[in-house]
């Protein structure tokens, strides 16, 4: 049960997170939206490199117990086929918005999307979910913080008719990306080649960081073949392999304002789709 004063703290600290249309003068009409802001509008807020930030101290911290085990029942969940690491990343990491993205701890996120994949692919209701995490509060009320609550499952589900992909039989014995060995075309680039990165439209989801789109970088290693992030994260087994490169690039080519070293480099690996020659 909650008191009027503390929803009220709540919804006060949701406005705080959500920018309002008058703190913000960059927010155009819709009559006046130039392609620079549609292009803005299309970046998806897990792709945050490059962006002007705050100074951050650097933490190694250590896992904590929840984290562990969200881990684990991710890494099941794809071993299982109910879904495969690139759609869990764009749950988590991309259709969250950017509070929620920035807010939420890593593994948090990762939680968010197994009840999403969950519920979107039919394998519990919203109702269900809801009335088992209600069930779960009350078992934590009253003890104290850090509390490993034992697993009390209801019954034991009868897994036959869950409809999965095949990713985790082909994938079995071989690794992923070893499985798609032999079927993309032919690389089109080799250790050495210039290439360029495409300055494409990056909708709904991607991989390729926008701070080297448009870029020249050098190719550092042929890496593997696998089917496109924007593919595989849609979950589409019939989608075509292609090449993923390592490409090398200087760092004072990629920042404008960069005051370090001239031979200081990054590396980034980039699908085929993404490359042109430079």
């Amino acid at each position: 049960m909650t008191t009027a004063s503390e929803r009220e703290e709540r919804l006060a600290l949701i406005s705080r997170l959500t920018p309002t249309f008058p703190g913000d003068p960059e927010w155009p009409m819709p009559d006046e939206v130039r392609p620079d802001h549609y292009w803005a509008y299309q970046k998806t807020c897990h792709d945050i490199g490059g962006e002007p930030a705050p100074p951050e101290a650097y933490e190694n911290k250590e896992e904590e117990h929840w984290e562990l085990m969200t881990y684990v029942l991710c890494e099941v969940l794809g071993w299982r086929g109910i879904w495969v690491s690139e759609e869990r990343r764009r749950i988590g990491n991309v259709d969250v918005g950017r509070p929620i993205y920035l807010g939420l701890p890593y593994y948090a996120r990762w939680l968010w999307s197994v009840g999403r994949v969950l519920i979107a692919k039919k394998h519990i209701s919203w109702g269900e979910l809801t009335d088992r995490l209600a069930e779960v509060q009350e078992r934590y009320a009253g003890q104290p913080p850090g509390t490993h609550l034992d697993a009390q499952p209801k019954f034991q589900g009868d897994g036959s008719n869950v409809v999965r992909n095949k990713h985790h039989i082909e994938a079995v014995g071989i690794g992923d990306p070893q499985k798609f060995a032999g079927l993309a075309d032919p690389a089109r680039f080799a250790l050495g080649d210039r290439v360029r990165v495409r300055n494409l439209p990056a909708m709904f989801y991607t991989r390729t960081p926008e701070y080297v789109r448009g870029a020249c970088g050098t190719i550092a290693e042929v890496a593997y073949e696998s089917p496109a992030p924007e593919d595989e994260t849609w979950d589409r087994e019939d989608a075509k392999p292609e090449w993923f490169y390592i490409v090398r690039f200087k760092q004072s080519e990629l920042w404008d304002c960069y005051t370090g070293p001239a031979t200081d480099t990054l590396q980034t690996e980039i699908p085929e789709r993404w490359l042109e020659p430079a």
